[in-house]
């Protein structure tokens, strides 16, 4: 990789193989000069093995290998220290699954410029604005994201619509005032406590509408029982800042 270049993207992967290498083209084709880090924890897919065989081709790409399936936290967590340790500008996290269309990659990137119009620390892909919206999920899907983004924005008081998103860009300075230490956890609520400590940190939000797009192939990797160790984080989260 080269140091040179301002921005990182980060894909966490585990058994991506049907969706990986069509993401990474798109990615390229929106943002030519970027970096990739793809963590990938050990799909026995095949997923790490193709992904070393195009780095090898491309020095914009690069495979963080990981011995088993350690969490999508954890992984949000080491792209984000990795951009900071290796002096990017900025970082942006997105599903490998093609929900997130790489589309938005240059407004999400430019949003957080020093020459920006309205310059933010973080800029985030929202579900729940004018203009943006979900395709291919049924209702009760649709109302447990709801219910979890209310639960979310009145526990932590956070000024967002979209708090458990996972596509955004983050300005690398304002990543550098978290204390990492202090980050509980290792599953989807990562998301959501992130922002939290981006609040306490100073950081400047700002949502632009995207389209969320449900998975096509593979499957998700979300259980019941994560989604409740999510929800139990930010409850003792949200009691302990009271």
């Amino acid at each position: 990789m080269t140091p040179s270049r301002k921005t990182l993207i980060a894909v966490a992967t585990y058994n991506e193989i049907e969706t990986l290498p069509v993401l990474v083209d798109e990615i390229f084709r929106y943002a030519p000069d970027a970096d990739l880090l793809v963590i990938d924890d050990n799909s026995p897919d095949g997923t790490g093995q193709w992904c070393d065989e195009r780095a090898a081709a491309d020095d914009r790409l690069r495979c963080l290998h990981r011995p088993s399936k350690l969490g999508l936290g954890t992984a949000a967590v080491a792209s984000m220290r990795y951009a900071i340790e290796h002096g990017y500008q900025c970082v942006v996290n997105l599903d490998a699954d093609m929900s997130h269309h790489p589309r938005h990659l240059p407004e999400l990137i430019s949003g957080t410029a020093d020459d920006a119009e309205v310059p933010a620390d973080v800029m985030i892909a929202c579900r729940y604005m004018p203009g943006g919206g979900i395709e291919g999920w049924p209702w009760y899907r649709r109302w447990m994201s709801r219910a979890v983004n209310a639960y979310a924005r009145v526990l932590l008081s956070l000024p967002i619509r979209d708090c458990s998103g996972s596509y955004r860009c983050y300005r690398t300075d304002v990543l550098a005032r978290v204390d990492w230490s202090r980050v509980q956890s290792r599953g989807y609520s990562i998301y959501e406590e992130l922002l939290w400590h981006l609040k306490e940190a100073g950081a400047r939000f700002r949502e632009i509408p995207i389209t969320f797009v449900d998975r096509e192939k593979g499957k998700s990797k979300i259980s019941s029982r994560e989604a409740l160790a999510a929800l139990w984080i930010l409850f003792r989260i949200g009691v302990l800042t009271r």
